[in-house]
């Protein structure tokens, strides 16, 4: 099964099941801007313990590892669980949504596009830059992040929303970041 395969029966499950989900990281960030290889799919997901059946029921094993207690003590904390697709060693790391204000804001600003072959939720351009300048800041300025932060920028220049990113960038202390990735723009 390809990562592509694995995402549509990933959005086919969350769908099916009723779970809010945005499609973001580096998937997101390579519709967006610049494709490349990733490692994993990033989802953040709105999950709760009522719909959590229909989701193991979706990926049992063995082709899939997907730890139901795992999955539980996420739900309950607001973290992270992943999901294994065993053969291939392909992953999908599903966020939960968070009361944290800058979530519940790009929460609520994904979009419904038609990608790779699938109808689907994406973080907006915005906040996959302001993501990936957050991961850049967390991991000690990963250049990996700070590029593809840049890529968006660059190939979505004329329809972002400088407004928002302002707001976000100064409520999250990116400027730092924000500035090394205005330095090395070529916009459009």
């Amino acid at each position: 099964m390809s990562q592509q395969d694995l995402l549509s029966k990933v959005v086919q499950a969350l769908d099916g099941s009723g779970c809010p989900y945005m499609l973001t990281g580096s998937f997101a960030s390579s519709m967006q801007g610049e494709p490349r290889l990733s490692h994993d799919i990033d989802m953040v997901v709105d999950l709760s313990a009522k719909t959590l059946p229909a989701l193991l029921k979706r990926f049992p094993s063995p082709e899939f590892y997907l730890d139901e207690q795992s999955v539980r003590e996420a739900i309950s904390a607001r973290t992270m669980f992943s999901l294994l697709q065993v053969s291939e060693g392909d992953k999908v790391d599903f966020w939960l949504l968070t009361d944290d204000p800058f979530d519940i804001a790009r929460f609520a600003r994904r979009r419904s596009e038609l990608a790779l072959g699938l109808k689907l939720f994406v973080s907006s351009p915005e906040d996959t830059i302001l993501m990936k300048l957050r991961w850049a800041k967390l991991s000690g300025g990963s250049e990996k992040h700070l590029y593809d932060a840049l890529r968006v920028y660059e190939v979505q220049f004329g329809t972002l929303d400088m407004n928002y990113l302002s707001h976000w960038l100064e409520a999250l202390a990116l400027q730092d970041h924000w500035t090394q990735l205005l330095q090395k723009a070529a916009p459009g």
